[in-house]
């Protein structure tokens, strides 16, 4: 089998350091990810890929491969590692440190999540709504470009872990032999240090920006839920991925209605007179004004429902319904003419006057009677 070309499998050219290497890696690999790239040969692209920069990140075996090709490799006994693709946050993990890749899945990346909050009104929660959001994030510097080292120098490769930016500590007793692996104390996991810092910096990669993010809040959303903005976090160390920003979404309160679920309560007054009488009135509802006729006799505590016209369901289809509470209110302040007529009123009221209507199984007696 012909042997491969490793530097244009990571695109880089023979004569690429070691920090150009690192860097053509991690974007060969962003892009073979699969939480980004469904292609059926994904996986086989990425293992070809780390093979490659397996060989020639390491300076021993990039030596054989540029004097014998793959051939001098496995004739010098080198085996590439079997990695598995299941878990590519642990190979990155083995490449640059912990939590690298760790980035948009659980938010726990190396360049952390931002908080923010954005306010709207019940009524934009009915259609949707579009924010723009201040907030201040770590962002690549731009001087070094995120690597942390001044404009013509680059990072060395740790002489404690060699580069792989984890040690194993190995630990005896009776039960046999215990080896723990953990972040390299002296890089921090990222398997290079920086002699020359830049200046802009001071060696950390990153420096905190002020940014906008828009962001479209979708119909329906409810107060305090959250929405996710994958990638517009803190820029993790030394050219990590980013995290996350999480808005809280404040729906102010409205108060004409009370919401419940996907549903809106209303309270609506009616005089006495209105109650008695029956009325046609305007009640308000989420997109305006709607008449609605109550009857002779209206009663307080009557619910009328308004179907359809509650919130729409966030994600989904239909909407919730407006409950219209009735209170009868009694006036305060009587003039001597209005007590006249109510005492009057109360004079030539009996007891059918009161009387409740009947009830369903009354009605169906006095039918068959």
């Amino acid at each position: 089998m012909a042997d491969r070309d490793l530097y244009a499998l990571l695109g880089v050219p023979r004569e690429a350091s070691d920090a150009e290497i690192k860097k053509a890696f991690r974007a060969k690999a962003r892009e073979l990810h699969p939480d980004v790239n469904d292609a059926p040969d994904a996986q086989e692209r990425f293992r070809d890929v780390a093979e490659a920069y397996e060989v020639i990140s390491n300076a021993q075996t990039r030596r054989l491969y540029d004097q014998h090709g793959e051939a001098g490799l496995r004739g010098g006994g080198f085996t590439p590692s079997d990695f598995d693709l299941g878990n590519l946050g642990d190979i990155f993990g083995a490449f640059f440190g912990d939590n690298l890749f760790a980035s948009n899945r659980g938010g726990r990346a190396g360049g952390g999540d931002v908080g923010a909050v954005a306010e709207i009104a019940l009524a934009e929660a009915l259609t949707g709504a579009s924010r723009t959001v201040r907030i201040e994030v770590a962002a690549a510097c731009e001087r070094c470009d995120g690597v942390g080292a001044e404009p013509g120098t680059e990072p060395v490769r740790c002489t404690t872990c060699a580069g792989q930016g984890r040690v194993q500590q190995v630990s005896r007793s009776i039960f046999g032999e215990f080896v723990r692996a953990q972040a390299c104390p002296t890089c921090g996991g990222t398997g290079q240090m920086i002699e020359s810092p830049c200046t802009e910096c001071a060696g950390g990669g990153r420096l905190l920006r002020e940014k906008t993010v828009e962001v479209d809040i979708p119909a329906g959303i409810h107060d305090g839920q959250r929405i996710r903005i994958r990638g517009e976090g803190h820029v993790g160390p030394h050219g990590g991925l980013p995290g996350d920003v999480f808005l809280q979404v404040r729906v102010a309160a409205d108060s004409r209605f009370e919401r419940d679920g996907n549903d809106l309560l209303s309270k609506l007054e009616l005089t006495i007179a209105q109650a008695a009488l029956g009325a046609t009135v305007l009640v308000p509802t989420i997109e305006g004004e709607t008449e609605l006729e109550f009857a002779a006799g209206t009663q307080p505590g009557e619910i009328r429902v308004l179907r359809g016209k509650g919130m729409p369901v966030l994600q989904g289809f239909g909407r919730g319904d407006q409950r219209v509470l009735v209170d009868v209110v009694v006036p305060r302040r009587l003039t001597d003419e209005q007590r006249r007529l109510l005492e009057e009123f109360e004079r030539l009221s009996g007891e059918d006057t009161y009387r409740p209507d009947e009830g369903f199984f009354e009605k169906l007696k006095s039918a068959f009677s």
